[in-house]
């Protein structure tokens, strides 16, 4: 007997946001990346259209970071160097690099908008995917420094964060100016979300250059409430809510390796397991979870952790026989 499968039609879509620039298009990009534009919940092909992939980015620093040891192990040769960074995370299969001005704080090292300039340049020279730039979370260095930075990688398309709803303006101003994405982070607050998009486009920065950053919770930590946000944001742009109608970015990598869980050594927990596979582990869980509940690009941090949501991403792929 037939059994007739109940599918779900909308009316909207998400929009579709590409980075990275080629020499055909005035930057030195050997390829872009484009995400969205999907017409379904994610993953259900058999009601509508996913025409591009989620992409996943590893995370670089501008400085060498104060991470846990399994990161430490895996990539300390290479901290303090963000171009070598940047060549060892395409070789481990990152679509794009996420470089983060950690160095930047007032209350780290406090570098100079030129310095932070210079970094992006010498990143930009040395792989050729498409690059997220990411302040240090200060607002008033972040005004200084991005829009130097903008200015530095102008044709390249970079996507350049965060703006948030009390600091949007000149990060706004910079990707106009120099043709860069922007990265519209809210606290997990779906209104707030709204808002800042509306306030980013009547600045008149096209739509096709946001991105949603929805404040990514880890595994354990309030990934649910998370979860739920970022499903009301595609249930928005699905219903044809224009300010909703963005890819999602999520800084997977800083909140899965913050918590204990991933980053306590067995000494401490000797029941939990060996830190790097349990490490490795939280970060591929969380990153399973928000995959499903409808992220474009992943920020990780460990490759192994890369090859591991890479596998669920294939799996996810496979088109549904519905």
């Amino acid at each position: 007997m037939a059994v007739e499968v109940i599918r779900d039609r909308y009316t909207g879509r998400v929009g579709e946001v590409t980075l990275g620039a080629t020499k055909d298009q005035g930057g030195t990009r050997i390829h872009t990346v484009t995400v969205g534009g999907d017409s379904t919940l994610p993953f259900l092909q058999f009601e509508g259209e996913v025409p591009h992939r989620p992409v996943i980015a590893l995370e670089i620093t501008d400085v060498a970071p104060e991470w846990s040891e399994p990161l430490r192990a895996e990539l300390g040769e290479v901290w303090g160097d963000p171009a070598a960074w940047a060549k060892k995370c395409v070789e481990c299969g990152a679509d794009l690099v996420s470089l983060t001005l950690i160095g930047a704080d007032p209350e780290r090292q406090n570098r100079s908008p030129e310095d932070c300039a210079r970094t992006v340049r010498d990143v930009l020279s040395a792989v050729g995917v498409p690059l997220i730039v990411r302040g240090c979370g200060n607002d008033e260095k972040d005004n200084q420094v991005l829009p130097a930075v903008a200015e530095a990688a102008a044709g390249e398309n970079v996507a350049l964060g965060t703006a948030k709803q009390d600091n949007y303006k000149t990060l706004t101003a910079a990707c106009m100016v120099h043709k860069h994405s922007i990265i519209a982070q809210s606290p997990i607050d779906i209104n707030i979300c709204k808002q800042l998009n509306i306030l980013i486009s009547e600045m008149n920065l096209p739509l096709s250059r946001i991105l949603i950053d929805p404040t990514t919770a880890s595994l354990g930590f309030g990934i649910e409430y998370c979860f739920s946000i970022m499903e009301r944001i595609r249930l928005g742009a699905l219903q044809g809510d224009k300010m909703l109608s963005f890819p999602v970015i999520c800084n997977l990598g800083y909140e899965a390796w913050r918590q204990k869980e991933a980053s306590a050594p067995a000494s401490e927990f000797p029941g939990w397991g060996e830190q790097p596979a349990r490490g490795v582990l939280w970060e591929a869980m969380t990153a399973a979870a928000v995959l499903e509940a409808g992220a474009h690009i992943l920020i990780l941090r460990h490759p192994a952790a890369l090859r591991l949501v890479r596998r669920r991403l294939d799996a996810l792929m496979v088109p549904n026989p519905m």
